[in-house]
Order: structure tokens, then sequence, then C-alpha cells
């Protein structure tokens, strides 16, 4: 684990009041570009402590995944010391994150009105599911809901029977990125004008957004009605092949990837077929191009296919499961995979920041936390002393780490 931080977001401070995996990837993010994240959590903690493998009770594998380089600070902010605190946080604050929907960080006291007043450099970010200027503002969104109002789970049943959600918790995740995003935004806002600001981002906007930008289609013609969905997507021929031996994605996009396809299969008279002599013809033909590649797949082994394909530059790849991804070959040498000794938990397998930073890079520097480990620590460096910490602890308005080191 490092221990200097040369991350571009060193010197900000991050309160992140978020929990389960949108807010908390993004206040990771922040935290692994350099940020102090100080992560505020109930007296019940972050649902996401009991989601996934567990070996100790509040330290399940989904939490572990998305709240290093954090601080837990728990507070009970019902209660008028936590509240307190928690302003006192604010006060240092240069971001503020929460995920609850608006009607309820206003009946907390810490709407955007509430912590200005407080802060009046703080930027301030919402994320949640619906923005609160539509007619949706007021309902409760997680994942699932918002893969199926925006779009994505008909997409997803374009190619079954049925519509269907995607095998991970795709808009918690890509919100979490746009957050990220943001924040990253707003602070270069301010450092330009002096201006902070409220910053509000809605996982069902957002999702339109991403699912729509090659999906709009033809109503991107606003003088028309449709069709919507790109006819590449939306064949069902759109999937691995299988080889002689396996799985393999093939995707010759040009006529030369195309021509060098076909050679490997053996099919080199195709290129001259009228169906698949130009992009715009296998765009046309896109399911009988696709079925065809899915037969003349079988004709070589995965290995096979790779050495056939990529000395010529077409892309190609074997279909990795995410266990085949923990020894994969290029993760290893680019240094991916990165372990270190959680205090209780052990070694810990953990992905390194995806995006390399030449001068100023990503780096592990905390350990997931325990639910309130550093509550007594930030406590402190708000000026609280020895006795109004042991006050606040015996009265439940703050709560600390109880887990013992292994």
């Amino acid at each position: 684990m490092e221990t200097e931080n040369k991350g571009p977001l060193a010197g900000y401070r991050v309160v992140d009041l978020t929990r389960i995996v949108l807010g908390p990837l993004a206040g990771q993010m922040l935290g692994d570009l350099g940020a102090d994240v100080i992560k505020v959590e109930e007296p019940a903690g972050d649902l996401a402590r009991a989601i996934g493998t567990t070996r100790r009770d509040g330290m399940a594998s989904c939490f572990l995944n998305c709240n290093r380089n954090k601080r837990s600070l728990c507070l009970d902010l019902k209660k008028p010391e936590g509240l307190e605190a928690f302003m006192r946080l604010i006060e240092t604050a240069d971001v503020f994150m929460h995920a609850l929907r608006p009607q309820a960080v206003r009946k907390l006291g810490i709407a955007y009105e509430d912590l200005k007043a407080v802060n009046p450099n703080l930027i301030y970010v919402g994320a949640y599911g619906f923005s609160e200027k539509g007619p949706y503002g007021h309902k409760t969104a997680f994942d699932d809901i918002i893969q199926s109002a925006s779009g994505g789970a008909a997409i997803q049943g374009w190619l079954l029977d049925q519509p269907r959600y995607v095998g991970f918790v795709q808009a918690d995740k890509t919100t979490g990125l746009m957050a990220a995003n943001a924040v990253v935004t707003a602070l270069l806002h301010r450092e330009r004008t002096g201006e902070a600001q409220f910053v509000e981002v809605p996982m069902f906007e957002t999702m339109v957004h991403i699912n729509l930008i090659e999906h709009l289609d033809g109503a991107t013609y606003a003088d028309a009605t449709g069709p919507t969905g790109y006819s590449r997507l939306r064949t069902p021929w759109r999937k691995p092949y299988p080889s002689r031996d396996g799985w393999v994605a093939i995707l010759p996009y040009d006529d030369r990837q195309w021509r060098v396809v076909l050679e490997a299969a053996g099919r080199s008279d195709l290129a001259e077929d009228p169906m698949f002599n130009s992009f715009a013809a296998r765009q046309k033909n896109v399911d009988t191009v696709y079925s065809t590649l899915a037969e003349l797949s079988k004709a070589l082994t995965t290995d096979e296919w790779l050495a056939a394909l990529e000395p010529h530059g077409v892309p190609c790849s074997r279909v990795n499961t995410p266990e085949d991804l923990l020894t994969d070959r290029h993760l290893t040498d680019v240094g991916f995979w990165e372990t270190y000794d959680h205090p209780t938990e052990g070694p810990l397998r953990t992905m390194k920041y995806p995006v390399n930073f030449e001068k100023s890079p990503a780096s592990v520097r905390r350990h997931t936390p325990h639910l309130g480990e550093q509550t007594r620590e930030v406590l402190g460096e708000l000026g609280y002393d020895e006795a109004t910490v042991e006050a606040m602890l015996a009265a439940g308005a703050a709560i600390e780490k109880k887990e013992k080191a292994i």
C-alpha cells in the first residue's frame, strides 16, 4: 500500500454520505485520485457492508471493492450532537456528496441551502434516481428500476423474449462515473471562477443519455418518427461465436479485415459476394453476415483464430470468465491486480485505478474501513476533546469500530 499521495486531488476533502454502489464508487475514485474522503455512515452502516461474500460481518466483498481510500465517521444525524459534528465537518470540506432523495435531505436539515450557509465554498452533489425538476423527482430508485425506466431492460429484451437486466449494476456504476466527473468539473469551475455550486446527477437522465447515443438512431432527426435502435446491435447474431474448441469474439469492420477473416475460414469467395463486399452492404444485411460468421467461426480453434487474426490487426479475443481475468497475462503485466493486508480481513485482492497518470498517479493508501473506524480520529481533527467524544459515543450520536486486528 502506498504512503505517498501524488494524486491530482490531493489536498481536497470530500464528505461522502452515500451507500450501496453509485456514490461509494464515485467517492472511491476521488480517493484513489488523492482526495481525503470521509465516509459518513448512519449507525446501521452502509447496506453494501452485507452484499457479497463475507468473512466478517460488515465487511462484504462489494463494500470492500467500493470503499478503499476512505475514513469512516459514523454519526446519527437525527441527534443534535451528531448533526452538529456533521456541520463542523462540512465547514472543512470542498465537496459533499449524497445519494438520498431531495425530500430526505431537507428533512434531515442538510439540503444545499443548509450546507451553503455553513460553507459557501462547498460543492454540493446530489446523485439520486430522478431529477427533482421533473414529475418523477419524488420516486425512490435503485439500479434495476433505472435499467427498466431508461430503456436498458427493453434493449436487452430485443435479443430475448422479454425485457432483461444486464448482469451487473450498470446504472449505479455508470452514474457513479458521471458523479465523479461532475465533482472534478465543479472543482475546476471553482478554481477558475471562485464559484461553488449545486450539482445534480440523476440516474434516469444519465442512463437515457448513455442508452440512446446509438439507439436514438432515426429519432435523431427531430422532424422524423424513428425507427430507434442501431440495427447491428439488434441482431441476435451479435454475440461471441463458437470456435472448434470453445468460444471466440471476432469483429471485422472494414473490407480488409473481412478479407482476412474469410481467408482464414477458407471462404475467400465471399469477399466478392454483394452482401459482404462493402461496409454499407454488410450493414444492410447484418443478420445474414453475422449468422454466416457464426458458422465460419467453427472452422478453427480459439487459439488458431487469434493466431490468424491478431497479426493483421483484426479485432478478436477469447471469451474470458471473471475467473480467467484473475490470471490474465495482460492484467498481470500491467499491474492491474494489487494485494494489500487488511488489518482484519487479511490479504485482499484489489483492482488498480485503470487510468495511468504520468505525473500524478492514483494510488491505494488506505484500507476499506470498518463502521466508524476513524470516528475518534475525525472528531479529534474537528476540535472535539476526548471527554466530549466519549459523551457522544455514550449517547449514540457517534459510533466507533469495535473489531480487532487479526
